[in-house]
């Protein structure tokens, strides 16, 4: 990775990406690691140093080991076994276990602080040949051709720089260059509160029990939850008749930490800001070359705990289609299903978030106590109290037939030597997965396609099976094999980003999955053309595991804070 310089050594990508936050570099690494060349573009000239979100989930967890930063994820975080909602007397109103790992194999709650998160991602981009950070380039024009896009950044020294790439991913915030060259629109739900986001770091080591609280506190409501590893992150909502300016002074902050025992002489106050928390997504997210990503698409309330994990998401969507299309094995109008899918799920996590928050702000005294009355009824129990929550599946895009969308499992397996989770054994852009060799029900052909756009063959066998063949995997926690039984498969096509494609009840059935693949990869030959705009559906069915997280991914940010993507 080369850094600023007066004259970028690199003119033309494969992708240019504009916003080195953890969306774009996250981007930017799963394509170089399919041998693309990207340019990132930051208009910064170093990373953020103030933290921002503080979250993410399992299956984050699980698309940043596949970009790359998997074996620091343990430096970087600290596992929130505990989440709790309580009310001002201390009752408990809601109680979460997040112990041992979610389904994607990693623990299910994973609290860190962003300046490291987005250190570790440009040290893991410095590595890589294929990936040209210039910080301090600002992005000023942008100019789309029939075959490719040339973007013009203006350095600090106010010399202009134009780049070139193949497409142009923005991944530059909620006040995105690259959204203004989209057509217009956005939906908003109109949801708007302040508060005030504090960050600290206590000089001695402090037992928080819950590792995460929401204090559902009608006086103030406040959020108490782990800022990563040695840090603390508190957020007071502003309440009717305080403003802005008398929330946001260090005055405020610390006469609202003395509650929680916490003054200069204990700890360090390295933040403090008022966001306001929003609600919207862009109905654009793409148009012809030119694509959307995090928090350049869609804004969320902190409520779920989903922003910058969703633009996560964005990018290991986006980031194997963009692959295929750039390296020939799919049609361009493939682009079109990264909107359509992801706006299915952000449409989902935001209304979540929403109805979250419409419970935990309530001020108004007798309200709150009717709240407290139901879920203590309830026996705290999320099950009982939260509604129903949609399956973890996409409803549309590139899927085919009973079985697809649905989130796929990783477990450890072991393989010849090697044994550690599924994608660190696998590895490969798309698993072709089976209780036999699935490469003996299919043809040549068939097989050769898959071989193009990068597949990967497991044959899952019970533990200590012998001898074992060359894609012979072993299931050694138990995990597939019950699944593939239990659900009636024979055989299973799991896409890069770990959704399911499609399945086989009998293998014979596998060889009709795979065409059917190849043909919605090649759906339209128009590789050259810029397709139409696209947005996502309307649908709030998720095409993510729907679960309630901590507060903490701020949406809306002050004016002189950095973008998250």
């Amino acid at each position: 990775m080369k850094s600023t310089s007066p004259q970028p050594a690199l003119t033309h990508a494969d992708v240019v990406i504009v916003g080195a936050g953890p969306v774009g570099m996250t981007c930017a690494l799963l394509l170089a690691k399919q041998d693309h060349t990207v340019i990132v573009l930051e208009r910064w000239p170093a990373p953020y140093a103030r933290p921002r979100a503080v979250h993410f989930d399992d299956e984050v967890a699980r698309l940043l080991a596949n970009a790359g930063i998997g074996e620091k994820t343990a430096a970087l975080t600290e596992p929130a076994d505990t989440y709790e909602w309580r009310n001002a007397r201390g009752e408990t109103l809601l109680s979460f276990d997040w112990t041992g790992p979610g389904p994607s194999g990693w623990p299910k709650a994973l609290m860190m602080y962003q300046p490291d998160l987005e250190q570790t991602l440009a040290d893991a981009a410095s590595t890589s040949a294929h990936i040209t950070v210039l910080r301090g380039h600002e992005a000023v024009s942008l100019t789309e051709h029939p075959d490719h896009v040339e973007v013009t950044s203006q350095a600090q020294d106010g010399t202009r720089h134009t780049v070139s790439g193949s497409y142009v991913v923005g991944c530059d915030g909620a006040n995105s260059f690259v959204r203004g060259y989209l057509p217009h629109g956005t939906t908003d739900l109109g949801f708007f509160y302040d508060w005030l986001i504090v960050d600290v770091r206590p000089h001695e080591h402090r037992a928080w029990n819950p590792v995460n609280l929401q204090l559902c506190d009608p006086r103030r409501p406040t959020t108490v939850v782990s800022g990563g590893p040695g840090r603390r992150r508190w957020e007071f909502m502003r309440m009717p008749g305080e403003t802005i300016d008398e929330l946001n002074t260090e005055e405020t902050t610390w006469r609202l930490l003395a509650d929680w025992d916490l003054n200069p002489g204990n700890c360090d106050l390295e933040r403090h800001a008022v966001y306001t928390f929003q609600a919207r997504w862009a109905d654009t997210w793409r148009a012809g070359r030119l694509l959307l990503a995090g928090d350049a698409a869609h804004l969320m309330p902190p409520f779920a705990g989903q922003g910058m994990g969703s633009g996560i998401r964005d990018a290991a969507n986006l980031g194997w289609k963009l692959s295929l299309v750039l390296d020939g094995h799919a049609d361009a109008a493939l682009l079109d299903t990264y909107g359509t899918e992801r706006a299915a799920h952000i449409q989902h996590a935001i209304g979540m978030s929403v109805e979250l928050g419409k419970v935990i702000c309530v001020t108004d005294p007798a309200a709150a106590a009717r709240r407290d009355a139901h879920m203590i009824s309830q026996g705290a129990d999320p099950a009982k109290i939260l509604p129903p929550l949609p399956p973890p599946r996409l409803t549309s895009g590139v899927l085919h037939g009973p079985g697809s969308g649905r989130l796929s499992t990783q477990a450890r397996v072991r393989r010849q030597a090697t044994t550690g989770l599924l994608d660190d054994v696998v590895g490969g852009r798309f698993v072709v997965a089976a209780t036999a060799d699935p490469r003996t029900f299919l043809t040549e052909r068939q097989l050769a396609f898959l071989d193009a756009v990068g597949t990967s063959f497991v044959r899952f066998v019970e533990p200590g099976t012998s001898p074992l063949g060359d894609i012979d995997t072993e299931d050694i926690d138990h995990v597939y094999l019950p699944h593939f039984a239990e659900a009636g498969h024979g055989a299973a096509v799991v896409r890069p980003d770990h959704y399911v494609f499609g399945t086989a009840i009998q293998l014979g059935g596998l060889g009709a999955v795979i065409d059917e693949l190849q043909r919605q990869l090649s759906a339209r030959k128009a590789a050259g053309e810029p397709a139409r705009p696209t947005g996502g559906s309307s649908t709030w069915e998720s095409s993510h595991q729907a679960t309630v997280r901590p507060g903490g991914q701020n949406s809306a940010k002050p004016a002189d804070e950095r973008h998250d993507s």
